[in-house]
């Protein structure tokens, strides 16, 4: 499987886990403003990389790969101010963590090696 697929894959579990996080927060915390600002970053991730696939250029490529990076490190400071307000116990926490994290890796590492291949033209 490649490298576009499982990011694809990866941030479309990851939207679907914010969307569920968004619904609990909301429904069972009747926590509002913070639960928005996580619904759209934790689901701009996914459109992002969805955007990718069709860009118009290698830069665009790596543009949107690097907005998607970007909503991956805000999702994380929205999850870190979650969960110090007691909104989100640990161990949830600790678990959507660890998938954003390893997110913004494969971003990370995709955008090095589109750079790179850019640059070996």
């Amino acid at each position: 499987m490649s490298t576009a697929n499982i990011l694809g894959e990866k941030s479309f579990e990851f939207a679907i886990r914010i969307v569920n996080l968004y619904k609990f927060l909301t429904k069972e915390q009747n926590e509002q403003v913070l639960s928005e600002q996580i619904l759209r970053s934790g689901t701009s991730i996914g459109a992002m990389i969805s955007e990718s696939e069709h860009s118009e250029s290698k830069m665009d490529f790596i543009h949107k790969l690097a907005i998607a990076q970007k909503e991956a490190n805000e999702t994380i400071y929205w999850l870190k101010l979650l969960h110090a307000t007691n909104y989100l116990e640990a161990k949830a926490y600790k678990s959507i963590l660890d998938d954003a994290t390893d997110l913004i890796k494969i971003l990370t590492a995709s955008i090095k090696t589109a750079k790179r291949k850019i640059r070996t033209e």
